[in-house]
């Protein structure tokens, strides 16, 4: 069993290498069409690990997610539309300070009140937020009402504009990249050690004098600017924004993702949404009649029979959590 152990716990860089150099030499080997979808499968691989954040480290169920990815996509279209501004210095760091404070301030009302809220409430809330935003953008003529806001214009670096494509394609996939290893980094750290038992059993870490309420506020804050980069990037690379992006299925869509990869280990977001988006894609075009209801046999089959997602055919149950200092055997080892 330990010299099992041992062979698997260095599995996730491997994978992860892997990965990243398969998604990089994609676009040279991808049709054009192919390689614009691609990008917004990757850009869906932000969304999913901003929510795999709260739900997989700190046992957030938000389904209202989408509230953040849509906000954010909402905002730096108006910028757009009625600023002229398209510059990548201005709307992403824009996106993401609209996801930050949307998501600071619903978890001052959700998670830091008086009383410890519960999973149900926090649940409700979130989509509540997410399912009126969605009703008051469909009846907002400022904000485009059905239609959304169209014809957005390209994101730009510089005086260079950037089209649909491999050059938006590497953009994306290397915000991907670096919020993914801020993450891990983040996630490695003393707070993450601090979420990962918060997950596991919330009493026992408030009785080690954590204040259980101040870190879910926290990492559900972080997670919210996350999703707003996502959305921000959607709304360009997409061209328009529309009352979707902010509604329930949205969010339902993103806890598919995780479901479906694996929760609580953040490649599991990324492989779960380039699986379900890459079926729907290939489902879509070949069975066009009933991929709906294949996709959900899928799904189900993969729920019922690997719980913990795709990603446990590969990582062992330690990765899932980190590793935070030597073991014990290794204490042993290096003892005189």
């Amino acid at each position: 069993m330990a010299s099992a152990f041992a062979g698997r716990k260095k599995v996730l860089p491997i994978f992860e290498l892997a990965l990243l150099i398969a998604a990089s030499i994609a676009p040279l080997v991808l049709r054009d069409y192919i390689t614009v979808y691609a990008t917004r499968v990757l850009i869906l691989c932000l969304f999913a690990l901003s929510f795999d954040l709260v739900w997989g480290y700190a046992g957030i169920l938000s389904l209202g997610q989408s509230l953040f990815f849509g906000m954010a996509g909402y905002g730096v279209a108006l910028l757009s539309r009625d600023f002229g501004l398209g510059s990548i210095f201005a709307v992403l760091p824009a996106g993401a300070l609209i996801g930050f404070v949307a998501a600071l301030l619903l978890a001052g009302f959700l998670l830091l009140g008086r009383h410890p809220s519960s999973v149900v409430f926090v649940s409700l809330g979130t989509m509540t937020g997410a399912y009126a935003a969605d009703r008051l953008a469909r009846g907002s003529h400022y904000l485009g009402g059905q239609n959304g806001i169209p014809s957005i214009q390209p994101m730009t670096i510089g005086s260079h504009e950037l089209s649909e494509g491999p050059g938006f394609y590497y953009l994306v996939l290397a915000i991907l990249v670096l919020i993914y290893l801020l993450s891990r980094f983040l996630l490695r750290s003393q707070f993450g050690l601090a979420l990962a038992g918060l997950r596991e059993n919330e009493q026992r870490i408030a009785f080690f004098g954590y204040k259980v309420q101040h870190l879910k506020a926290i990492i559900f804050a972080i997670s919210g600017a996350i999703a707003g980069t996502s959305g921000s990037l959607y709304a360009f690379h997409e061209g328009f924004v529309w009352p979707n992006m902010l509604g329930v299925v949205m969010s339902t869509q993103v806890v598919l993702y995780v479901l479906f990869g694996g929760s609580g280990t953040l490649i599991g977001a990324v492989v779960g949404t380039a699986i379900v988006e890459g079926l729907s894609f290939w489902l879509s075009d070949n069975y066009r009649d009933i991929w709906p209801i294949i996709l959900g046999v899928l799904l189900l089959l993969v729920i019922l029979f690997r719980p913990l997602g795709l990603i446990s055919l590969v990582l062992g149950e330690r990765e899932r959590v980190g590793r935070f200092g030597p073991s014990l055997k290794e204490k042993r080892n290096a003892a005189p």
